[in-house]
This record gives C-alpha cells, sequence and structure tokens, in this order.
C-alpha cells in the first residue's frame, strides 16, 4: 500500500505559477492576494519536518510554519524532478526529469539529470514544455534567477530557468542581497532564489550537524532581515523542493549481495532512496515478473516495489507523456524504512559517503513548507 496524504495540501508544482497569477491580480492555486512583484525563495532540502524538528535554529521561519503552510513535493522527491515542475507547473511526467539517474534509450546509457547534459541529450530538448518565466516574459514581467556562479551555465539551468535572467550570488547573504536589488529596480517582476547549501552539507555531514545547522541559522536570519527590507507590496514565498532524512552507514542495503535482485537488470538509476531498475531487452514476461516477485519477497518491508506500469496508474509521475515513459525505471524501489539501496558494482562508489539522504515517498521527505510573507502574509 502506498502512502495516501491525508491533508489537502497544495502542491509545489502550483507555487511559481501561483505567485506570477498573483501579480496580475489573478486567482490562483495557492489563493495568494495581488502583489507588484513576487520573490519566492527554494531552500534545496529544507523540509517541513527539518525546520519543525530544528524550531530553536530557525525562529523566523519556525514562528511562520502552521500546519497549512505545509505542501507536497513530486515524486521522486528529487532535485532534477521538483525544481523542473517548480519552474514550469508541470509534473514529471510531463516535463520529462523523472528522476536524478534516469535511461537515455536511444543511448542505452544512464545520464545524470543535473549535471551529465552533452550533445546526446540536448536541455532544450529533455525538459520538453516551456518554462513558467518564459510565459511569465510573454505577459511583460521581468523575471529573474538567483544562484550560484557555477550554476549560470550549466546545461540543468538551460533545461529549467529558460526564460529568466540569471544573476550570480556567491554566498547566501550575496543572494538576497542581489534579490533585494533586482526587487527594487525591476517593477512587476518574478525572482525566484535558489539555496543549495543545505542539502550539499546535509548529503555530506547529515541535517542533523552542526554544519547543517549553521547553515539554518544563517539562512533564517537572511530570510527576516530581507522580510523587513522588501519593497511594500511584493510578496515573498519560502519552500524547498523536498525533505531530508540521515541514513547511516549500517542501514545501507547492497543490492548486489542478492544476485536474484540483479538478475535480468540492465541499468539501475534513480538514486539510494529510490530505484529505478531497466530490464534487459531480452526478459520476456515471465522473468519481468519473477524479478518484481524477488524484490518483493526480498525488500517489500523496507520498501514499496512498483512497476512502471503500476507506477504510473498510481499517478506518482501526473500524466506521462509517450516520449517520456521510457526514461522511467521498469521497476521502481522507493525505500520506506531509513534505509538506501547500493550496487557495488558501480565503478563510482562515493555516494555511500553520503548521510542526508532523499527521494522517496515519506513524510519527512516529500512534506515541505510554504511560507508567506511580505504581500501573502497571511492575515
Amino acid at each position: 500500500m502506498l502512502p495516501v496524504p491525508t491533508d489537502s495540501a497544495g502542491r509545489l508544482a502550483a507555487v511559481l505559477d501561483s505567485s506570477e497569477a498573483s501579480i496580475a491580480g489573478e486567482p490562483n492555486a495557492l489563493s495568494l492576494p495581488p502583489a507588484r512583484s513576487t520573490v519566492v525563495v527554494l531552500a534545496d532540502g529544507l523540509g517541513a519536518a527539518n525546520i519543525q524538528q530544528r524550531a530553536g535554529h530557525a525562529r523566523y521561519l519556525a514562528s511562520r510554519l502552521a500546519k497549512r503552510d505545509v505542501i507536497r513535493t513530486v515524486f521522486p522527491s528529487t532535485t532534477a524532478a521538483a525544481l523542473a515542475s517548480f519552474t514550469t507547473g508541470r509534473m514529471p511526467g510531463e516535463h520529462g526529469l523523472v528522476g536524478y539517474r534516469v535511461l537515455d534509450a536511444d543511448g542505452d546509457r544512464m545520464v545524470n539529470q543535473l549535471n551529465g547534459w552533452d550533445d546526446g541529450m540536448r536541455p532544450e530538448s529533455w525538459q520538453r514544455v516551456p518554462t513558467l518565466f518564459e510565459r511569465a516574459r510573454e505577459r511583460g514581467l521581468a523575471t529573474f534567477a538567483v544562484g550560484a556562479p557555477r550554476y549560470a551555465d550549466s546545461g540543468f539551468t538551460h533545461a529549467v530557468l529558460r526564460g529568466a535572467e540569471y544573476r550570480s550570488g556567491s554566498t547566501i547573504a550575496d543572494r538576497f542581497a542581489e534579490a533585494l536589488q533586482v526587487v527594487q529596480q525591476a517593477e512587476p517582476a518574478v525572482v525566484y532564489l535558489y539555496v543549495p547549501e543545505l542539502d550539499q552539507a546535509a548529503h555530506a555531514h547529515g541535517w542533523q550537524s552542526d554544519r547543517w545547522l549553521g547553515l539554518l541559522e544563517a539562512l533564517d536570519a537572511e530570510i527576516a532581515a530581507f522580510d523587513d527590507r522588501m519593497p511594500r507590496g511584493s510578496g515573498l514565498l519560502v519552500t524547498a523542493d523536498h525533505g531530508v532524512i540521515d541514513v547511516p552507514a549500517h542501514r545501507h542495503r547492497f543490492i548486489d549481495a542478492q544476485p536474484g535482485l540483479v538478475d535480468g537488470v540492465r541499468h539501475v538509476g534513480g538514486e539510494p532512496r529510490c530505484l529505478s531498475l531497466y530490464f534487459e531487452p531480452g526478459l520476456d514476461e515471465s522473468g519481468r515478473a519473477d524479478l518484481v516477485d524477488r524484490w518483493r519477497e526480498a525488500e517489500g518491508e523496507r520498501a514499496w516495489v512498483l512497476t512502471r506500469d503500476e507506477a504510473i496508474a498510481h499517478g506518482l509521475y501526473g500524466p506521462v507523456d509517450p516520449e517520456v515513459r521510457p526514461r522511467i525505471g521498469d521497476v521502481i524501489v522507493a525505500a520506506r524504512a531509513g534505509v538506501a539501496y547500493y550496487d557495488r558494482r558501480e565503478p563510482n562508489r562515493q555516494a555511500e559517503a553520503m548521510i542526508g539522504q532523499h527521494g522517496s515517498l515519506s513524510d519527512d521527505e516529500t512534506r515541505i513548507p510554504l511560507i508567506r510573507a511580505g504581500a501573502y502574509e497571511r492575515r
């Protein structure tokens, strides 16, 4: 049984779309009131549970995070899929970025959706739909994306930030200063500010580490100061792409330790909390069914194991275009216990050093904040 959210929370895909509509004074999915400009801060890896459990280190954010200020991210709960949904307003099955490492069927290879872009996988076509920045520009709005300098010309940026003018800031403080300057000078404007540092620290040290807590405190202070200095009439939203859980090394599961779990598998993709397994082309229907059964018998208490058809039927990826369908794994293994799955046959095993993890369907990974301030503050 898949988890079924009991709340009526909004969705990440509606955030940027609703904020743009608010500038035009139009009805929107999040019921945002009219605003002269909008600034959306997306803190990578800052789940609602992460804020709630460290409220003393995030007094501004925690004081504004009520139950109604929690929304849901997409599946898989990973940056490539989530940010593409945020900037297009569409689900992964439509925009095409369906995970971290996915199958490029034409090349019979695994490709990394964050940093694996090349001539065989052009961002302009692999991410299939227009961005909300492109639409906003057509409506006469100035659009900006504020991020770290190293992302300014990346393939992923070209895939998901088309239509936005990129502004750089090396530190969190630099980025907030740049965003403030933009929103003061350009009106009406849509400003997206990306903060990757918390996610990076969580992967390296764990989200419960002193390093992560220090960054949370710095981010909280910057957001509070930004709220005080924003032009009157501008709206501020703070959200995330996913939450993070810590998975210690003794909770690692090595799929190659049981040959029956990899026999018939040509490619292993996804990420440790949400594997995507791709069948050998010659594996018949009986062999495919047997492989799924072996996974369910071995890992059914620790993971949701679904076929591609089952995942699509459950709506996990939203509507799925025929062009996107082959990118989704033939078998999806989404961890529900506090485990992470690895394949020791991988040439590069650096990922096993990661502590902070995400990608699956748990509340800690999928519940994210939507904190409102400025013109959007709840009255």
